[in-house]
């Protein structure tokens, strides 16, 4: 049997031991894993932030022609894709009755016209003329009559003649004057109510008969369809002896020679535009367009609680079609020799801007203020933060915990793809 003093230092040996072994493996710590990062270095670079949206394409004017009158169509003179003019035939409509009826209101017109003359410049009417003739006659009697009272005062005065003869010629002269006025009234009550009521009937007739005519030629125009801008045919749904239905265009025509790309972006954006701002209309398979902002809504969708914008461009080539869809794309602003990073570069969150800045063999987040944004280079402006020569994380910039061990693959210029590894 083992003493117990040998027992004693058999458990004191294994005590160290263990004391021992659980010492090693506290001080044995665990290496941390090295990430292979690519970076990029801060550099300054001139910066176009660009607004880009989804748009649809419309020509610069389109006149879908509705005809008038409901009538056949007699003939067509255009096909559809033809250029027209403005104001050039492009068909017309059956229109016999109605060139009828301009002949017959043109003979009406001309009659009335015919009554005008008669009426106004034949001369003066005979009842008036009777008028005249009396009241000259009146203006005669009046006359006599003033003299003879003149006479006899003359001879009364003196003696030669009793007054009963000098009161009949008063009361004459009386008489003569009342008849004067009577039928100078006359006169004026022709002149001024039955020949003026006589010319306004023949003025008004005149005005009918022209009204009538008129409105025959009217009609007659309304069967010749004419183009009212210079463009294409794009529509040219009937054919000749077709009714087009009541309310419908009977062709359509377009003037592509300008486009609207029409897009709706949100308010924040249409904040950072104005009118005359310039813009590129891209359509698959096609060259961008340069244009300008032509229109920025001053209200909003009420469906989409967005904002219509209009981009024009000039579409000399033709290119552009009406009813594409596109992709516009708006200059904002642009900044000279801005410092730049990579947008991949860039973590955001609770609307904080980081960025892991490489030192050394680790990489350190460091929280930044960033400016506008170049989307097409692909690079976001840094305001404080940064400075040019820096080394940042770009591609395993999110997630990465601060402090983290990395290797660099290679280094990137801002706005370049990142490098490739080698097979």
């Amino acid at each position: 049997m083992i003493s117990k003093q040998k027992q004693s230092v058999i458990s004191l040996g294994l005590l160290s031991l263990a004391v021992s072994i659980s010492g090693c493996k506290k001080t044995e710590a665990e290496p941390q894993p090295v990430v292979n990062v690519q970076v990029a270095k801060v550099e300054a670079k001139s910066l176009t932030q660009t607004i880009s949206a989804d748009a649809v394409l419309f020509p610069i004017r389109q006149a879908a022609i509705v005809s008038k009158l409901a009538a056949p169509i007699k003939k067509l003179y255009v096909q559809r894709g033809d250029r027209v003019h403005a104001g050039q035939l492009l068909a017309t409509l059956e229109n016999a009755d109605i060139a009828a009826s301009v002949v017959e209101n043109r003979g009406g017109y001309e009659q009335a016209q015919a009554a005008h003359v008669t009426a106004t410049e034949q001369g003066i009417p005979e009842e008036t003329q009777k008028a005249q003739l009396d009241l000259q006659q009146a203006k005669e009697n009046l006359d006599a009559q003033t003299k003879l009272v003149e006479s006899r005062q003359s001879l009364f005065e003196q003696g030669a003649l009793p007054r009963k003869d000098l009161d009949a010629a008063r009361v004459s002269f009386t008489q003569a004057k009342a008849q004067y006025e009577i039928t100078d009234r006359h006169l004026q009550s022709l002149l001024a109510v039955g020949h003026t009521a006589s010319v306004k009937s023949a003025n008004a007739q005149l005005a009918q008969a022209k009204g009538k005519f008129e409105g025959a030629e009217a009609q007659l125009s309304f069967t010749e369809i004419h183009s009212p801008i210079d463009g294409f045919v794009t529509e040219r749904p009937n054919y000749s002896g077709e009714m087009p239905p009541a309310g419908s265009s009977s062709i359509t025509v377009m003037d592509t020679s300008s486009i609207i790309a029409k897009a709706h972006i949100s308010q924040v954006q249409a904040m950072q535009l104005k009118v005359n701002d310039p813009a590129e209309i891209v359509v698959t398979g096609a060259e961008a367009t340069s244009g300008k902002v032509t229109l920025i809504s001053p209200a909003l969708d009420p469906n989409s609680t967005t904002v219509e914008i209009w981009v024009t461009a000039p579409n000399k080539t033709q290119q552009l079609r009406p009813g594409s869809a596109a992709k516009v794309e708006i200059k904002t602003k642009q900044v000279q020799q801005a410092l730049a990073v990579p947008l991949n570069a860039v973590v955001v969150a609770d609307g904080k801007s980081t960025v892991l800045v490489v030192e050394g063999d680790a990489a350190h987040a460091r929280e930044i203020q960033t400016g506008i944004t170049d989307s097409a280079a692909g690079l976001v402006q840094v305001v404080s933060g940064l400075k040019a020569g820096d080394v940042v994380v770009t591609n395993q910039a999110y997630g990465l915990p601060d402090k983290t061990k990395v290797k660099v693959e290679a280094a990137e210029t801002p706005g370049q793809q990142p490098a490739k590894e080698k097979d």
